[in-house]
């Protein structure tokens, strides 16, 4: 019987964003022969992650690990998957479940990040790392973390982290950031698994901002279903198999009070956000 990985995406309005994590998945499963791969969404696409955990039983799977195709360590992969976890033990006792990480901040991301920017020739310009906001400290936290790895990378004189929403800065403000340090040009890169309406967005806010200011903004793009993020992504299966995934806790807003944030300490996995629910996919 083989083992089962399913591989939790959060869904998209954007047929390609969907699309390209579909391809990620089918790179997973032609890299993975062994094991019975299936991709589910929390919201807005089928299939649903609990209903794709189902076709993994159906196909003779008896072990599966569950892992978050998602960047940042935020609400979805700290309360949603895990739900999703817990639903998938509940219904099906007979199973053994286990759980891995997100892809995070990986060294081989980066990679594939400072490769976007060097194609498209912004090595060594001024540098704009959007990441999506969130309302876990932690994440946000990260993100700083992703713009000063990529700045060692590609040695810009300064880097500038962003957020697409939820928190500051945001995209325009990141940019105007940069106007303010003094650049003439620069580079944006979008710390994103796949594409989306965010995205879209962000290419608008560039856009716009080089036609008000006359600054040029080069589009590095995002990660994209790249063959490199493969090997993290069973990584994260191999670590949740054996029982080996490590996590920081010790700045986790579930697990210490933030100012705002105090009722989420000790609060039950998929509360105040779970898409447990098929009503979801809507």
């Amino acid at each position: 019987m083989p083992d089962g990985i399913l591989l939790v995406g959060h869904g998209s309005r954007s047929e390609a964003g969907r699309n390209e994590l579909q391809q990620l998945a089918r790179l997973v499963a032609g890299a993975a022969p062994e094991a019975a791969v299936e991709l589910g969404f929390l919201e807005l696409n089928d299939p649903t992650a609990t209903r794709a955990f189902g076709r993994l039983v159906d196909r003779g799977a008896h072990h599966i690990g569950i892992i978050p195709l998602m960047l940042n360590a935020a609400g979805h992969a700290k309360s949603d998957v895990p739900a999703v976890a817990l639903h998938a033990r509940h219904d099906f006792p007979d199973v053994h479940v286990s759980y891995g990480r997100p892809i995070g901040v990986d060294h081989a991301a980066l990679a594939v990040a400072h490769r976007r920017i060097a194609d498209c020739g912004g090595a060594g310009l001024p540098l704009l790392v959007v990441a999506r906001g969130t309302t876990e400290p932690e994440a946000n936290a990260d993100a700083y973390r992703v713009a000063r790895l990529l700045a060692e990378f590609t040695r810009p004189p300064f880097v500038q982290p962003a957020f697409s929403g939820m928190t500051w800065p945001s995209v325009p403000e990141g940019l105007e950031l940069c106007r303010a340090l003094g650049a003439e040009r620069l580079v944006a890169f979008a710390w994103y698994l796949s594409t989306g309406r965010l995205v879209e967005r962000m290419q608008t806010q560039y856009a716009e901002f080089s036609a008000r200011t006359g600054i040029d903004v080069l589009d590095a793009g995002y990660l994209g279903p790249d063959p490199a993020l493969v090997g993290i992504v069973l990584d994260r299966w191999d670590e949740a198999r054996r029982g080996a995934v490590q996590v920081n806790c010790d700045v986790c807003s579930y697990r210490r009070p933030f100012p705002g944030l105090e009722d989420r300490v000790g609060q039950p996995r998929g509360v105040g956000h779970s898409h447990l629910a098929a009503t979801h996919l809507h």
